[in-house]
């Protein structure tokens, strides 16, 4: 970034990869300025000047004075009842972000998307490099949400092609305690399993990303880079790993149809539209992110770990286990019988009524 002192602007600096990056930055050889703003207080003190305020109102022409980069890591969306409405305040705070640093000096937009943009299909390569199709699947809004997201920062980028453009796809990112609500689906969603399929996956730390940040804000990035630790993992071992119990195995029917159904009534944070995500691969690779010198610190396997100490389950005799595991197949029998019953009621129902 020459020798002059950078000033970088963080959105979000009060969450988990915000806070991180801004903590990197103080300690960066790299001489800079930093600017947080987030309408959440900090939970920490970080040298640095901090606006609480809120992006959707706020005058971003005197935010962005003087700002050579700008790190946008905030971000509303919510996997709720309110999905559509936290959409669409993303893409009213992007909008309003992109024009005022179209009027500014700003020289660098670092974009946070996720590598869930590539959609979970059967037909994905392993792995998929940046030059796969952004397709993700339509049930996940999360997914179709980041994918609209990029789709308007390269808009903009095109008729403000003299900005440094760099677009992020994370993996699920995990850290002890910080996991996001992503996080959170992705390790719930792995109780569920559907017949014998276990695709592989990957596990990012926290501290990676947030270095994968650093290096677009300070670097000479451009374009879009996946960020993931170097390989993928079996679902099983990772598993294994934490201890945790043998996955229930459902019937995919049966097994999207509890989904819906807990979704509904909240007996689960998972959304159905996630249920593509955990039976197909969507594993990519690092290798462009890697060539311009990043370079995890944290494996698949030791990321997770991490995030998810190992469970009870662990210290149990086999003995003990093929009990239970001979329990948790009873009940998904009961559980795929009753689904099935009442399926065939609704089915007859409907006939007798045409």
């Amino acid at each position: 970034m020459g020798s002059k002192k950078a000033t970088v602007v963080i959105t979000g600096v009060a969450g988990s990869i915000g806070s991180r990056l801004a903590v990197r930055l103080a300690a960066s050889n790299v001489e800079c300025k930093v600017v947080g703003v987030d309408a959440l207080p900090l939970s920490q003190d970080l040298d640095m000047d901090v606006t609480q305020g809120d992006l959707r109102t706020d005058d971003l022409a005197a935010i962005l004075d003087g700002v050579d980069v700008v790190a946008h890591l905030v971000s509303a969306f919510s996997p709720g009842r309110d999905g559509l409405e936290s959409a669409h305040l993303d893409n009213e705070v992007l909008r309003r972000l992109l024009a005022a640093i179209s009027e500014s000096r700003v020289n660098g937009l670092v974009l946070m998307s996720s590598a869930m943009v590539y959609g979970a299909w059967p037909n994905n390569s392993l792995p998929l490099d940046e030059c796969a199709p952004v397709r993700p699947n339509p049930g996940f809004s999360f997914a179709v949400q980041k994918a609209e997201m990029e789709r308007l920062a390269a808009a903009w980028h095109t008729d403000n092609p003299w900005v440094r453009l760099v677009v992020l796809r994370p993996v699920t990112a995990v850290s002890s305690g910080e996991n996001s609500w992503v996080a959170r689906t992705m390790r719930a969603a792995t109780e569920v399993a559907f017949g014998e399929e276990t695709p592989s996956v990957q596990f990012l730390h926290l501290d990676d990303l947030a270095a994968a940040v650093e290096a677009a804000v300070l670097g000479n990035l451009c374009g879009v880079y996946n960020v993931a630790p170097d390989g993928h993992v079996n679902a099983e071992e990772v598993r294994r790993l934490s201890g945790r119990m043998p996955r229930v195995r459902f019937p995919r029917g049966v097994a999207s149809c509890l989904a819906r159904i807990f979704w509904k009534l909240r007996l689960a944070p998972t959304p159905p539209g996630i249920v593509p995500y955990i039976r197909q691969s969507w594993v990519v690779s690092n290798k462009r992110l890697r060539s311009e010198g990043w370079e995890p610190c944290y494996g698949n396997e030791e990321a997770y770990v991490a995030a998810y100490p190992a469970r009870p389950w662990a210290m149990m005799s086999s003995a003990v286990r093929q009990r239970h595991v001979l329990w948790a197949s009873v009940a998904v029998a009961a559980v795929s019988l009753g689904v099935a019953i009442g399926v065939l009621a609704r089915r007859r129902r409907s006939s007798r009524k045409h």
